[in-house]
């Protein structure tokens, strides 16, 4: 019996460090960031409340999408900055760089594949790759 298709997901790409300074970053990958804020510095959650960071952090996130598509919006965030591969290196090097995706199920059984071509852009960009699983809501 074949896996139902996963039921909503979100996606974001960023590069997380204590000494990170997001104009760098942002200079580096040819675009502006979702949240770019340095370690003790102020931001601002996507429901408004205001957030110390903890460490320095350079965000840009992906739409949910309904019914999921991750590999569509990781290769929407990366379509959108730096094609150079040896700058994506360098940054993923020097701070912790990562592909967050949450993953959220409507039931038990749900699934989703990512291409080749977009695990390979990942890999190219030294990108780690973080799964957050969400279980579907109880109903009782």
């Amino acid at each position: 019996m074949p896996m139902g298709a996963l039921h909503k997901s979100a996606a974001s790409v960023g590069f997380f460090g204590d000494d990170l300074d997001p104009i760098a970053i942002t200079t580096a990958l040819g675009a502006e960031p979702t949240v770019g804020v340095r370690t003790g510095g102020t931001w601002r959650t996507s429901t408004g409340a205001e957030k110390v960071a903890t460490r320095g952090s350079w965000r840009m996130v992906a739409e949910r999408r309904e019914p999921a598509d991750l590999d569509g919006q990781i290769n929407d965030l990366l379509d959108g900055l730096s094609d150079d591969c040896s700058v994506w290196r360098s940054l993923s090097h020097l701070f912790r760089g990562r592909v967050f995706c949450g993953l959220f199920l409507a039931s038990g059984n749900e699934g989703l594949t990512l291409r080749s071509e977009t695990l390979a852009r990942l890999s190219e960009r030294g990108l780690l790759l973080d799964l957050d699983i969400y279980g579907p809501d109880d109903a009782t």
